[in-house]
């Protein structure tokens, strides 16, 4: 169920000059409401006179000892710069939570992979946290331009092994995501996948030549939440829908992305 709260910022941890991690909890102490992979948020951004919409923001993760909702934020535009001035004990309001999650396979000896590009990295934490919790052995695959670009490998490293790819080769193996060896080496059963739409279209079609069930969390402009601005359109074999209520997360067989 959605609910509007005010929550308190715990600690704003500037990663690298892009990207920030928030960390915030409830104001009184009482329990966040439930929250599962692949959902997201929608932040409120006070003092920025060019941000008239909320901001949709990926669930990074739950920590559910300390009662905290972390958000992962890339510098992208006014709105998400006002967002990494917040400091500890600012007040923010957020809707919560939005959308659907991803599927949890059927089986735990299922082979796992997790793929995340850029901030697409965000929902492949708490996946995989969850995933683990549940008895899978996840696989991380994450891809960036550059080692500077990866994010909260030490976090991944928790849940399951981690492969990494950048493009300029100065951490992992070189390329794409979609060129990593682990991709041959292994023989996985269920694919989830969050970055720039060339990646998960790329990621989509070998899922698809593999006969590999895959779920993609689409990253569309979604500037309400529940389906009234329809900024968020996508056109798929259902027809034009809103990704903020029927999404983000879609298999790929809903999708109009096979080659």
């Amino acid at each position: 169920m959605k609910k509007m709260l005010d929550l308190i910022i715990v600690d704003n941890d500037q990663l690298n000059q892009n990207y920030i991690l928030l960390k915030l909890s409830t104001t009184d102490g009482t329990i966040l409401p439930d929250m599962y992979p692949g959902q997201f948020v929608e932040v409120h951004v006070a003092d920025s006179p060019t941000t008239f919409l909320r901001r949709p923001i990926s669930v990074n993760y739950i920590d559910k000892s300390k009662n905290e909702l972390w958000l992962l934020i890339q510098k992208i535009g006014d709105g998400t710069r006002r967002m990494a001035e917040y400091k500890k004990g600012d007040i923010v309001n957020l809707l919560l939570p939005l959308g659907n999650s991803f599927t949890t396979p059927e089986h735990t000896d299922s082979e796992v992979l997790l793929i995340g590009g850029g901030v697409g990295t965000a929902p492949m934490l708490y996946l995989g946290a969850e995933l683990k919790e549940k008895g899978f052995k996840p696989n991380f695959l994450l891809g960036a331009r550059s080692s500077a670009d990866l994010l909260q490998l030490d976090e991944f490293a928790k849940y399951g092994e981690v492969y990494t790819t950048t493009e300029d080769g100065s951490h992992g193996e070189q390329g794409y995501v979609t060129n990593h060896s682990v991709l041959e080496e292994k023989n996985f059963s269920h694919i989830f996948t969050c970055g720039p739409k060339p990646m998960m279209m790329a990621v989509a079609n070998y899922a698809h030549k593999k006969q590999i069930n895959c779920e993609v969390s689409l990253e569309n402009t979604m500037a309400c939440g529940f389906g009234v601005c329809l900024c968020c359109i996508e056109n798929t074999k259902r027809g034009n829908i809103c990704v903020c209520t029927e999404g983000p997360v879609f298999n790929i067989k809903e999708l109009k992305w096979i080659n």
